[in-house]
């Protein structure tokens, strides 16, 4: 199995040295002919809107959503964002691939950025997780697709649907691989 992290900007080298410490080929991507040869994606946390608008550039835009079809995709913080359905304060369209409605930096800017435990479910266990959040958004809507597996306080900030997983935290800055084993051995 070959796992893809976009590698187009923002924080994918820690998503990488994760999936490689797991003993998966892990590959950075950065185009289409790159995605195919890949078994599952990871969008890493960043910045949303330059995301949105190097998919464009890059046409990467319709080849993500032709491979969620047949492939799973994670996103984390950014990667989050543009999987959405809907975010606030926006000038690109999401991807639309979870059915969710996001609110960008509803923690504040990068020096509100915290790191605290919460609650995941993961296979019918709850486990206690360290997440940091950075410039962190949070799920304001979430359709009846969608199972929500954590909070903070009362916010959703972990969502799945039948192919996509998403977190408004950055679990690959953790050292703890539960999410990452969690995405691969669910989705896979």
């Amino acid at each position: 199995m070959v796992v893809g992290v976009l590698g187009i900007q923002g924080g994918f080298s820690k998503h990488k040295e994760m999936i490689d410490s797991m003993g998966y080929d892990t590959k950075i991507i950065r185009t289409p002919d790159e995605l195919k040869k890949t078994d599952a994606l990871i969008i890493p946390g960043g910045e949303s809107t330059t995301f949105l608008n190097l998919f464009d550039k890059l046409d990467l835009e319709d080849a993500i959503k032709e491979y969620s079809i047949n492939s799973p995709i994670m996103g984390t913080c950014a990667g989050m964002i543009v999987l959405a359905t809907k975010v606030d304060s926006i000038n690109y369209s999401p991807l639309g691939l979870i059915n969710i409605e996001v609110n960008r930096n509803a923690y504040g800017r990068q020096k509100e950025s915290f790191v605290d435990k919460v609650n995941i479910e993961l296979n019918n266990r709850l486990i206690k997780f360290e997440a940091v959040f950075i410039r962190a958004p949070k799920i304001v809507n979430y359709g009846s697709d969608c199972d929500v597996l954590a909070k903070y306080k009362d916010d959703n900030i972990m969502v799945q649907n039948n192919s996509v997983l998403v977190c408004s935290f950055h679990p690959e800055l953790t050292g703890n691989n539960v999410i990452h084993k969690y995405f691969l051995e669910k989705f896979m």
